[in-house]
């Protein structure tokens, strides 16, 4: 259902013109003037004649409610639903607009009222971070300020995407949403941090990306307050604000952002309640119930087409003036198309027909103005069945909202001011006694948490809002004396300019003192205006917000971990101006703690038996070296490296050395991506490859289960080996098929100096496709399966598998290493050399993947061609065995990294995906992969020498890299021989004290 209704509406979009339209991308794929005209021809016709049937049914008054639409909640109680209800039977009004509540309460009230409903219901919302600005248990976005901060378009595109996609899943249509006003007033007591800045081209930037997310996802956004609510110190909910402006001030300020958003297509523009008289000079008329401004500038002058909706009507800035549904006649005099919240639907109604009546509004007005809202429901898809599934809601709502809001704040925390660049932290400064004092805090929180985490030695104080001026000194001084620098946060303070934003003045007298008598760094969570009190500090970052997310990116900012890339979007200071940023680069990679053994309870000298191991491999020829990394509850307790590249000890191991995983590629990456499109209901594990795969259809492999492909029990063949019929009877590569150089057909690199045909590519899937089922076969371990998987997270995201991982989780991980085709970001230097190949590509390979399969495939497939360091592989594991969630940030939900890493199949001892112990481990005279592996073990080995193993029961993570295919290849089996890799895994496991 939810998948129709997306369609219905995506469908509708483009009928409105410019005025709100369809994705870009999917109007680059209409070719010429005749497709253009064919595409929206039938559309056109469908949606006139929804129009006209449903406008024919209605009654004069029913159609002049469809431009009404009322306040709902879903946390007051049955009196106000009774209300409700009654305004939706008795008086047909056209749609509701929903404020606080919870998801599961409010989405059974849509449903309800949709059904008594004889016109379906436009639903609106006022979300502008988001539905957690209204609803409980739905984790809000930032603010705007936060994301004005940003300095890149694309992450307010995401969120107005993200925001759609919320309001889509709750049966939401429209968004009163992103606020267009230029926040060039400190004062403003009602717009503030919910504008994007004071920057004209900053907001217009922001707030046209915020709009273009929110329509992409479906549903209509409205830019608000035109035109302009920026400059005021009135808040119109409780008063009627003046903006004294010429027309040529207003012109090239507050206007320009929605002449921006009517080119970019806006779907609605809601008209705030301001008293302009360069607009209008007619006393008591503000700005909604104005002709010149909504009819004579919004329409005629700017060409906006699209839906024009009031303010609240029940707001002072109108309600003072006018009430008993003249407000709403007023509105519809002026140009509007939906009048919301106005004192009295019926009465509305009926000032409305007796305006008509009267001859002051003509019927044929009206008509066009209740087609036009008609016409709009339509496109947004409410010519379809509507309701809303109420399993799952909350999770699907908070599903991506985290791993926003770190990337949003990755981005747009400021570092204002760094006087002798103390900021980051330098190694020097985290060795001397460091406290931290949360200014407004009354408890421990994120924050205060990172930084202990970052240097466990610092002494954390709380200073609440409580406290008083006689408190400062005590606390003062003790830090003053035993200290060489602090940390000062503030914390919980008011987002409203008023009484100095709430802050005591024991508070900022507190801030000031430690600011000046020690070297220290101020980091301010909330609205940035309050930085005005600490102009002085030498050293300030402006963090925006004050969740657990800010905090913890404020805390890696800091010490060096983040580098700071945000800009101020408002001026609070004469020297902090906005624009204000210092920005720069740091290693960004993710430095997991280590720890002594003796600390997580591991005895140290009984882990040095994996030297002796590691030692005996190298004497006796399995592998030329090895990293080693473990990892217990989560810290590092052993990370050495063994050996050279090659026996011929000319380039030593070392931490960041390099290598080809092999099909430990099949869990680092490919399984990885399979389960975040589980966890996002994308693939069902019941589901057929035909499914998702068009290729597969009319052939045996379109019905196998993608849980059995998981499992390698689908009876696909193990290996094909693609490369053999490109080779001449010789053994040479076809120079047909082949280029020594990249040209325009040849630039699939398989190796140095050798191109495959790019169309070969399409041969390689036909043989797939084409090879022998054996579907009674039972386990086989087949390297096809995983190719097949790979094809389909490409299908479901759109992306190359390698640009997924990466995306998803290699760079939100910090990896420094992973991914595939590493030539392309790393020298040679760092890349540990595989095999001198003989078959097929008869050279030695360095950087370009040992599999020849996916060599061909151009270093990227599901089972092979990723490579990586040790450490980096650790991470992954360690994200794992938290069950999905790392730093803070959830990748995986805990429930599905639980189903695919327990036993799978009653066949075999294989999980989805990954590998396991053996059922029978204990029995066993060889066990796998170590005799004391527990059975929530899994993990993963690699043909080139390598492995993976996590131990959720033992927090243990074991990480092996080795060449031991160099230099003859697969031929050097003595690694397993001498179950190299087994004992050190039980060495591990011995050495739990």
């Amino acid at each position: 259902m939810r998948k129709q209704l997306l369609v219905a509406g995506l469908t509708g979009l483009m009928l409105v013109g410019s005025a709100f339209s369809l994705p870009s991308k999917l109007d680059k794929e209409k070719k010429g003037k005749k497709a253009k005209q064919s595409a929206s021809m039938l559309p056109q016709d469908k949606a006139s004649q929804w129009v006209d049937s449903v406008f024919n049914s209605l009654t004069q008054e029913e159609r002049i409610a469809q431009l009404i639409m009322i306040r709902a909640h879903s946390n007051l109680g049955q009196d106000h639903i009774n209300a409700v209800i009654k305004d939706i039977r008795d008086n047909k009004v056209g749609g509701v607009i929903f404020f606080q509540g919870g998801p599961v309460r409010q989405a059974n009230l849509t449903n309800y009222y949709q059904s008594i409903s004889k016109v379906p219901l436009l639903v609106a919302i006022d979300g502008e971070w988001g539905l957690g600005m209204r609803l409980d248990s739905v984790i809000s976005l930032p603010r705007n300020m936060m994301i004005g901060a940003v300095q890149d378009t694309g992450l307010a595109y995401e969120a107005g995407k993200l925001i759609g996609e919320q309001c889509k899943r709750m049966g939401i249509h429209i968004d009163f949403a992103p606020d267009m006003d230029i926040n060039n007033n400190p004062a403003n007591p009602v717009i503030n941090d919910r504008s994007f800045g004071e920057n004209k081209y900053q907001v217009a930037r922001m707030g046209v990306a915020t709009i273009k997310g929110m329509q992409d996802a479906g549903i209509m956004a409205c830019a608000k307050h035109f035109p302009g609510h920026g400059d005021t110190n009135v808040d119109s909910h409780f008063d009627l604000p003046s903006i004294n402006k010429t027309r040529q001030q207003l012109d090239s300020l507050e206007l320009y952002p929605f002449r921006e958003a009517v080119k970019a297509g806006v779907g609605s523009v809601m008209i705030g309640h301001l008293y302009i008289p360069a607009i209008d000079k007619k006393p008591n008329t503000p700005t909604s119930i104005s002709y010149k401004a909504v009819t004579e500038l919004l329409k005629q002058e700017m060409g906006f087409k699209g839906l024009i909706v009031t303010d609240a009507l029940e707001m002072k800035g109108i309600a003072k003036f006018y009430s008993k549904g003249q407000e709403s006649l007023q509105s519809l005099l002026a140009g509007n198309d939906l009048m919301i919240l106005p004192s009295t639907s019926a009465g509305s109604v009926d000032a409305i027909k007796k305006a008509i009546k009267a001859g002051r509004i003509s019927q044929q007005e009206v008509d066009a103005r209740v087609k036009k809202v008609l016409m709009a429901k339509y496109q947004l898809g409410l010519s379809q069945p509507q309701h809303i599934e109420t399993a799952n809601l909350v999770e699907d709502l908070n599903a991506k909202t985290d791993s926003l809001r770190r990337k949003i704040a990755e981005k747009a925390i400021t570092l204002v001011k760094n006087d002798k660049d103390l900021i980051p932290f330098s190694p020097a400064m985290t060795q001397q006694k460091l406290a931290v004092i949360a200014v407004g805090a009354d408890a421990n929180n994120t924050f205060l948490q990172s930084v202990k985490e970052y240097k466990p030695g610092t002494d954390v104080f709380i200073f609440t809002a409580r406290q008083s001026v006689d408190q400062i000194a005590p606390i003062a001084s003790r830090i003053q004396r035993d200290y060489k620098a602090v940390i000062i946060s503030l914390h919980n303070y008011s987002r409203r300019p008023a009484n100095n934003f709430g802050l005591s003045l024991a508070q900022r007298l507190l801030i000031k003192q430690l600011q000046a008598e020690l070297p220290s760094a101020t980091v301010v969570f909330g609205n940035p205006y309050a930085l005005q009190y600490f102009c002085d500090a030498p050293n300030i970052i402006a963090a925006y917000e004050d969740d657990s997310t800010t905090q913890r990116v404020a805390a890696d900012i800091l010490f060096g971990k983040l580098g700071p890339s945000g800009k101020l979007p408002v001026t609070v200071c004469p020297g902090m101006k906005e624009g204000t940023g210092i920005t720069y680069k740091v290693n960004q990679y993710t430095v997991l703690p280590a720890a002594s053994p003796a600390a997580v309870g591991m005895n140290e000298q009984a882990l040095l038996k994996i030297d002796a191991i590691a030692n005996e491999m190298i004497s006796r020829g399995a592998a030329p070296g090895a990293q080693v990394v473990a990892l217990k509850d989560g810290k590092v307790v052993y990370n050495r490296c063994f050996g050279h590249f090659e026996y011929n000890k000319a380039e030593p191991v070392t931490p960041q050395s390099i290598y080809d995983v092999a099909s430990v590629t099949k869990v680092c990456a490919t399984t990885l991506a399979v389960m975040r499109l589980y966890d996002e209901g994308k693939i069902n594990l019941d589901a057929t490859l035909g499914v998702y795969l068009t290729m597969v259809l009319g052939t045996d492999k379109a019905g196998l289960r993608i849980r059995d492909i998981l499992l390698h029990q689908a009876g696909l063949v193990a290996f094909i080996p693609f490369y053999k019929e490109t080779l001449l009877p010789d053994g040479s590569p076809d120079p047909n098929l082949y280029r020594r150089s990249p040209d325009a057909t040849h630039s699939v690199r398989v190796a140095e100096q050798l191109y495959l045909e790019n169309e070969y590519v399409d041969s390689i899937w036909r043989e797939i496709v084409d090879s022998k089922l054996n579907p009674r076969a039972g386990y086989i371990y087949s390297d096809n399966d995983f190719l097949f998987l790979g094809k389909i997270v490409e299908q479901l995201t759109g992306k190359k598998l390698n640009d997924y991982v990466r995306e998803t989780f290699y760079e939100p991980l910090g990896l420094a290493t992973t991914g595939f085709r590493p030539r392309e970001r790393f020298p040679l230097s760092r890349i540990a050399p595989t095999e001198y190949e003989q078959n097929f590509r008869q050279q030695q390979l360095r950087g370009d993947v040992h599999d020849p399969g996916a060599a061909m495939l151009g270093g990227v497939a599901g089972h092979a061609g990723l490579f990586s360091s040790a450490h980096d592989l650790a991470v992954i594991m360690q994200m794992l065995i938290n069950y999905g969630s790392f730093n803070g940030v959830q990748y995986i939900k805990p429930e599905t990294v639980r189903l695919f890493t327990a036993y799978g199949s009653s066949i075999s001892r294989r999980g989805l995906g990954f590998d396991k112990p053996e059922k029978n481990n204990n029995t066993r005279s060889e066990p796998y992969p170590a005799k004391y592996a527990s059975s929530a073990t899994f993990g993963h080995t690699g043909y080139t020498g390598t492995c993976v193993w996590a131990d959720p029961e033992s927090k243990l993570v074991f990480v092996f890299m080795s060449n031991r295919v160099y230099p003859s290849g697969g031929t050097n089996t003595r690694i397993s021989a001498l179950r190299i890799r087994e004992k050190m895994l039980d060495a591990l496991y011995q050495a739990i004290m």
